[in-house]
């Protein structure tokens, strides 16, 4: 595919610390992520798979190599800036969900569009329009306590969504659902990579969650060692 990556490490090393007791969480990845792409991200506890979404996600920095985020170094910039692009680019999904638990799912959604400086009214016909996208349109004024868990992961996706991110991290998003949910989920965000061509970055260690990527990386001790198109049953 021809233009530029979305994401690209070069040569990204992360070492936590110092002499003997230096430990390399990546030992020199790289990776590119194209616009549109669906990339699950394997491994197991300790491979670096964790550290290479922080580092995605701009809540970390490498120790050397470079991170070009649309052709940004993104090392070059200030944690203010790292902070901006975070705030108008990157959304994040989490398997805890997030979510302020008295606070309706509508004023959940409208949270990052606050920190914006969006005007209400906008806030409020953004939010809306993201439950709806997620299913959830009748759930707007119901509080996150009083959602399933697989609602409050909807509404923790929408709330992603809502600020038309360029990327969505994942990190483990059915971890705390059951099998039924889980897949409910992942056809979700198949659904809006499919048909809306959001960028996915999902973590995860299970086969099955990561048969709904179209790419799968697998981590092992700090590096890549496998990344291949998903095989389609």
């Amino acid at each position: 595919m021809a233009g530029q990556p979305l994401i690209e490490l070069r040569g990204v090393t992360k070492i936590y610390g110092s002499g003997e007791a230096a430990v390399a969480a990546l030992a020199g990845i790289d990776l590119t992520i194209r616009d549109g792409e669906f990339v699950a991200v394997m491994g197991p506890s300790g491979s670096g798979k964790s550290t290479a979404m922080n580092i995605l996600g701009c809540l970390d920095t490498p120790t050397s190599g470079q991170y070009y985020f649309r052709g940004t170094d993104v090392g070059s910039l200030s944690r203010d800036q790292r902070a901006l692009l975070r705030r108008y680019y990157i959304g994040f999904v989490f398997q805890g969900f997030n979510l302020l638990k008295r606070t309706t799912a509508i004023e959940n959604l409208e949270l990052p569009l606050i920190y914006r400086g969006v005007p209400q009214a906008e806030r409020q016909a953004r939010a809306r329009d993201a439950l709806a996208k997620v299913g959830l349109a009748d759930r707007a004024g119901h509080s996150a306590s009083e959602l399933s868990g697989g609602q409050q992961q909807r509404v923790a996706i929408a709330r992603a969504l809502v600020t038309d991110p360029s990327v969505m991290f994942a990190d483990e998003p059915t971890g705390n659902l059951d099998s039924a949910r889980s897949h409910e989920i992942m056809e979700l965000l198949a659904s809006l990579n499919a048909e809306r061509g959001l960028t996915i970055v999902l973590v995860t260690h299970e086969d099955d969650i990561a048969a709904y990527a179209k790419r799968r990386i697998r981590f092992r001790d700090g590096r890549i060692e496998s990344d291949s198109a998903a095989v389609i049953a």
